[in-house]
């Protein structure tokens, strides 16, 4: 698989001030996780890549274009979310996004339909005549997405998309993202420091501290591994059932009278563990997939001192 962003040695400068550096790695999620603390350079790393801050070191390259020398070609196959309004004021939103997609490169006509359609998407098809200023926050978060994704860009970023919204509003916007993603038609980089925002819509995830790389995480190999591990509460025997799995092949340890955590070993499905229960005439009350949570991935990394790929 391609890579969509690639990361070489980057490092930007602010002064005196080292914001980003040195980072590495490269990305070909259909969704890719931006987390890390306030001030680790999140942000930073989007405007860069966007090329609104010079570089001072490495480089960095979306869809194979070097983010130094092709900057302009960028900005047109990407579409972006800024965390912060960035609103032009007594405009309605249709002419906002109209005019965002006209810079962009689409004819006014075109331009003007993709404006209605992706206010419709999101949600602002009856309030799309509205000046701006008389939207809510859950609004304007959505007519910030309708701008980034009017001009149909091959890739996104989205800056804290759900920051400040609301339960309904929070969940509404979620679940378009996950259908961008789940459409084919555009990768998405989402930069937040809400990890269940991540952990529901990324495949991959890399984390910052204090402008370096702390760690990467493929959260779909993550999954996929994990699920050989597994914890079982029982009512019953819970001897007569660990020596039944024990027979199986599987390793396990009893954790009390009732729980055993357990590693299936290959060829060895849950199925199996059920007809050993029913066997022996035991009740399997919860079962459950053992992995580490993306927060536990985010405290390991936030408390090491050095990161890596």
């Amino acid at each position: 698989m391609s890579s969509v962003i690639e990361l070489e040695g980057l490092g930007v400068r602010f002064g005196r001030r080292q914001i980003l550096e040195d980072l590495r790695g490269s990305f070909s999620g259909r969704a890719i996780g931006l987390l890390g603390p306030n001030g680790a350079g999140k942000t930073t790393l989007l405007h860069t890549l966007l090329g609104f801050h010079p570089v001072s070191g490495g480089t960095a390259r979306i869809f194979g274009h070097d983010i130094r020398a092709e900057s302009k070609r960028i900005r047109g196959l990407v579409g972006y979310m800024p965390e912060t309004e960035a609103f032009i004021s007594g405009m309605t939103a249709v002419r906002l996004t109209r005019l965002l997609a006209e810079l962009n490169g689409l004819p006014p006509r075109p331009a003007l339909e993709r404006a209605h359609e992706a206010l419709f998407y999101v949600g602002l098809g009856e309030a799309r005549y509205r000046n701006l200023e008389t939207y809510s926050l859950g609004m304007k978060q959505m007519a910030k997405l309708a701008q980034a994704i009017v001009h149909g860009p091959r890739l996104l970023f989205l800056d804290e998309p759900t920051n400040g919204l609301d339960p309904p509003h929070r969940a509404r916007m979620i679940n378009l993202i996950k259908e961008i993603r789940d459409s084919g038609h555009a990768h998405i980089v989402l930069s937040s420091h809400l990890l269940r925002d991540v952990e529901q819509c990324c495949d991959e995830v890399l984390i910052l501290k204090e402008g370096r790389v702390a760690t990467y995480c493929n959260l779909e190999e993550e999954r996929r591994a994990n699920r050989k591990f597994i914890e079982i509460e029982t009512q019953g025997d819970s001897e007569a059932f660990a020596e039944g799995i024990g027979k199986l092949g599987c390793e396990y340890a009893q954790m009390g009278r009732r729980k055993i955590k357990m590693v299936l070993p290959q060829g060895i499905e849950i199925r199996d563990l059920y007809r050993i229960a029913a066997e022996r005439q035991i009740q399997i009350r919860r079962l459950d997939y053992k992995r580490d949570s993306l927060q536990d991935i985010f405290l390991r990394a936030m408390g090491s001192e050095n990161g890596g790929l």
